[in-house]
């Protein structure tokens, strides 16, 4: 909700630094999720600055990688918090290509963000290619460069930003919960059992479903999705 849009969570994301163009990512800090591809853009567009909200196992290495470049990170947020950062953000980037549900999509949708997303997994499903936000070739890091300096006009931006906030709007418990029923279906299940439990394989379904489920109404209640409250807790391993 751009409600939640905070000039002092901007200033705090851009290092005091007004003029440049806020990039952020929510979510785990895995190699999985390809954050490193955001680095050629911090390269090649002077005033693009980018913000890691979250944490994992990755995230030391990260702070290597990005050393010298605008990069801040913040550790995992929670509540108003973290609605701020993603409703204060120009761009949200999402360059993974394992995404199977793309909730943290939908959440900065929701908050008039423009998504740069990879056309892999789940994410296609959310976004309309140049209308509600942008779907890249996974690894393609100079189309995310193009993106980037596309969205640098604030009018296009804007007006990009609305779209993605109407179609998240669009979302219901029906429509968010017809991608178990699709080819996702199965990605979803083993992947969410993977990391609840360490697991391999299959799943028990009937377990499985019940916390996915969890997870599920947890981000709709975020999104204020009439019938689900908000909860509270974070998006760091989603």
């Amino acid at each position: 909700d751009r409600k939640f849009k905070s000039e002092e969570w901007r200033e705090r994301m851009r290092d005091g630094n007004p003029d440049d163009f806020l990039m952020v990512y929510v979510g785990r800090l895995g190699a999985e999720k390809r954050l490193k591809d955001i680095k050629a853009v911090l390269e090649r567009v002077p005033n693009a600055r980018l913000c890691l909200v979250g944490g994992g196992p990755n995230e030391d290495d990260l702070k290597r990688y990005f050393k010298g470049t605008k990069t801040v990170f913040t550790g995992q947020l929670s509540g108003d918090d973290l609605s701020s950062a993603f409703a204060s953000a120009d761009a949200f980037m999402m360059p993974s290509d394992s995404e199977t549900l793309g909730f943290v999509v939908l959440e900065s949708m929701a908050s008039g963000v423009p998504v740069i997303g990879a056309n892999a997994g789940g994410i296609p499903d959310i976004i309309d290619d140049g209308d509600t936000g942008f779907l890249v070739t996974p690894g393609d890091t100079k189309a995310f460069v193009d993106c980037v300096k596309q969205l640098q006009d604030k009018d296009f931006r804007e007006a990009m930003g609305k779209r993605a906030r109407a179609e998240a709007e669009r979302w219901g418990w029906e429509a968010a919960t017809s991608q178990l029923r699709n080819v996702q279906y199965e990605k979803a299940l083993i992947n969410f059992h993977s990391r609840a439990f360490g697991g391999f394989g299959r799943p028990r379904t009937a377990g499985a479903l019940r916390l996915l489920g969890y997870r599920t109404k947890r981000v709709l209640g975020r999104m204020r999705v009439p019938g689900f409250r908000r909860y509270r807790e974070d998006f760091m391993n989603v």
